[in-house]
């Protein structure tokens, strides 16, 4: 083959390429860990195969649990953003559904339904089938009518490689809160009940609970965290 037609086959797998990632970048805001180096490997700048998707709980208008000034929604984001960049630097694929303040919600133009909350949801089952997924962890912070209670808890799908991850990461996270807090099957919500790749739900700990507070609001704390579920995913991803 001449360098005039290779040239020019190269420009249309390039075209394809960026028409492909233009699709599944449109209304939805990702950052991939780790791209390939080769440009004409058709992942190149779109997505890897199978990624690790962070779905951060709540944004923009749903602030989700708060207490004072204190709003989930801004916890989640700092623990996603710290374990994407722990799996980045460990040469894991990740992507973040969101990166800033905002509701996932305003990115869905396609469900016709007057709720939001029916649309965030939506939003984030319909990243899940679009992105090649190899799993999904949704970040969250809980809430007590007691004070008293305290820690994390990981809450999974009837699957069983859905309960392997979600032990993962409880075991991880009772090691740093000192808990000994079981996994629970998630059957009420919507996330572990339409992605069809393993899911959990990770309940970082309890924002009414002052000590709970205290870790989820320290920056290294939160990194702690962050380490702790990093560490369970791989370590999950090393035995599947």
């Amino acid at each position: 083959m001449n360098l005039k037609k290779t040239f020019h086959l190269t420009v249309a797998l390039l075209v394809m390429i960026m028409t492909t990632a233009s699709l599944y970048l449109s209304n939805t805001t990702l950052y991939a860990a780790k791209f390939s180096d080769d440009p004409l490997d058709p992942v190149h700048p779109a997505f890897p195969k199978e990624v690790v998707l962070i779905d951060v709980g709540h944004g923009g208008i749903d602030g989700g649990t708060s207490f004072q000034k204190i709003v989930e929604k801004d916890i989640n984001l700092k623990i996603a953003l710290k374990v994407f960049m722990l799996l980045k630097s460990k040469g894991y694929y990740a992507i973040l559904n969101r990166s800033n303040d905002y509701a996932l919600s305003d990115d869905n133009h396609w469900l016709h339904s007057s709720s939001r909350h029916l649309r965030d949801l939506a939003q984030r089952k319909e990243l899940s089938r679009q992105v090649p997924t190899l799993l999904v962890v949704s970040l969250h912070v809980n809430w007590g009518k007691s004070p008293s209670k305290r820690g994390p808890l990981v809450l999974h799908q009837n699957e069983g490689r859905s309960y392997l991850l979600a032990d993962a990461i409880q075991q991880q996270l009772n090691l740093l809160y000192e808990t000994n807090q079981q996994p629970k099957l998630g059957k009420p919500f919507y996330i572990l009940n339409y992605i069809k790749d393993p899911a959990v739900i990770v309940e970082t700990g309890f924002l009414s609970n002052p000590e709970d507070r205290a870790m989820l609001t320290n920056p290294r704390k939160q990194l702690v965290i962050a380490e702790s579920i990093t560490a369970a995913i791989i370590g999950y991803l090393m035995e599947v």
